[in-house]
């Protein structure tokens, strides 16, 4: 809402007849307003169908945000009955949406990346939709899951720290992609970096992260990309707010809130901030970031 209210939102008073909005996945879990987020994009989508696009990000599916906060969102708020009805709902739309987009046929962008096994587009698109992580591919994988290597001197494919079977591609990987498919540049998401956008690959892959401190925790800035008719890009940027001076008694919902972060935090420990590797805890045994 704070990108929306700096720089715009889709309407009809606004830029819709002329612009186009693409979002990059993980709408819910890790936060308390899920459910607003994934209603209002669904909204726009429904008010807008030709001009507001979703693709899918790794969240988007039920194995997941069954463990990061969308389902016990969807209890609390509306009862164990609805709130069961309405993720089950919502988890069978998240299997229909695309997995990238192509702009101009210039720009690919998609949430995780082309890992090891993405090489042509036409891989991505003989994916056929509803599609869930359960009946997936590698290319579905990697699509959602990978990585791009700590900066540009990691070349080639190394293990990712999220799990695995999962992987980091580096920047000869992405130029390969960009040269076989005629491409100038790939757009993804999936991490979170401290300026709210970062370049990779001689700024042949730009990841962008939307979310101002992360987790509550990590202090970053959020950003937009805007193209103009040229495929110029220019990033556009919200910074995180100060901290609010609140107690529980003063503030109750703020103070369940961040007590409700704070609890998923140490239970399922947020990804890094990239460029800032952190070592897993290990009393808790082996952590797979997501």
């Amino acid at each position: 809402m704070r990108l929306f209210d700096e720089y715009g939102a889709p309407s009809t008073a606004g830029d819709i007849a002329y612009i186009d909005y693409l979002f990059l996945g993980d709408y819910v879990d890790r936060g308390q307003h899920s459910l607003e987020t994934i209603s209002l994009l669904l909204a726009l989508k429904v008010e807008y169908p030709h001009n507001v696009h979703l693709i899918r990000g790794n969240h988007e599916a039920a194995d997941i945000n069954a463990l990061f906060g969308f389902r016990i969102e969807c209890i609390e708020r509306m009862g164990e009955r609805d709130g069961i009805w309405t993720w089950h709902r919502v988890n069978r739309l998240f299997n229909w949406l695309p997995l990238a987009a192509l702009i101009e046929k210039k720009i690919i962008c998609m949430h995780g990346g082309i890992g090891r096994s993405i090489n042509h587009i036409e891989q991505i698109e003989n994916l056929h939709r509803p599609i869930t992580m359960e009946a997936g591919s590698v290319v579905l994988m990697d699509l959602l899951w990978s990585d791009p290597t700590e900066n540009d001197s990691v070349e080639g494919l190394r293990p990712n720290a999220r799990g695995p079977g999962l992987v980091t591609f580096g920047p000869d990987r992405v130029m390969e992609f960009c040269n076989n498919n005629d491409l100038q540049l790939i757009v993804r998401a999936h991490e979170c970096v401290m300026d709210g956008f970062e370049r990779f690959a001689q700024g042949h892959l730009i990841t962008l992260f939307s979310a101002t401190n992360y987790c509550g925790t990590a202090n970053n800035a959020g950003a937009i990309l805007v193209l103009g008719r040229d495929l110029v890009v220019v990033p556009k940027l919200i910074h995180p707010l100060p901290p609010a001076i609140t107690s529980p008694e003063t503030s109750p919902e703020h103070h369940i809130e961040d007590t409700w972060m704070q609890e998923l935090n140490a239970n399922r420990p947020p990804t890094p901030t990239r460029g800032r590797p952190q070592a897993p805890n290990n009393d808790r045994g082996s952590v797979a970031w997501i």
